[in-house]
């Protein structure tokens, strides 16, 4: 049985959103950057568990440094969310309680998945004391460009979805 869900990949310009995705659906990484403008859409299906598989439809949303001008009618449907900062660039975390608290308000109800992109880039041990610092509670602490633990978070994403359905 193969059920479908919808998947939003969001966060501030820059911080590896559509490398993210270009990882999990196709397994490569590039170096040059293009921005997002509007909304991007993938797919991929995943098997949850023998017999049982799902249809993720990944919207790669463009960036923004204000996450109150992400349009409604993106979310709208929406059963999962991804919320994406750059490990390395701090402009992208300062303000992330309010980004979150904006995002839970907008699609309330829905598996939310806090992602620090790019540990490739930075000291993991000074990166810890950074999150600690500033209370960050990032789930997964991802490298599109390695592929550090990017299939594990949508695995994990799309595991918690089944369950919810």
């Amino acid at each position: 049985m193969q059920s479908s869900k919808k998947i939003i990949v969001l966060g501030h310009f820059g911080v590896g959103k559509t490398s993210l995705i270009r990882r999990f659906v196709s397994d490569t990484f590039s170096d040059n950057y293009k921005v997002t403008i509007g909304v991007h859409i993938t797919k991929k299906v995943v098997e949850i568990k023998a017999g049982d598989s799902m249809s993720l439809i990944l919207w790669d949303l463009e960036g923004t440094d204000d996450i109150n001008a992400v349009r409604q009618s993106y979310l709208l449907g929406t059963h999962g969310a991804v919320f994406v900062f750059d490990v390395s660039r701090p402009s992208t975390f300062q303000n992330i309680q309010k980004d979150l608290k904006i995002v839970s308000e907008r699609i309330s109800q829905v598996p939310l998945m806090v992602v620090g992109n790019k540990c490739d880039l930075v000291d993991l041990q000074e990166l810890k004391q950074v999150l600690t610092e500033n209370h960050i509670e990032a789930d997964f602490i991802t490298s599109a460009k390695t592929g550090t633990d990017v299939n594990l978070l949508f695995m994990k994403l799309a595991t918690l979805l089944s369950h919810n359905a």
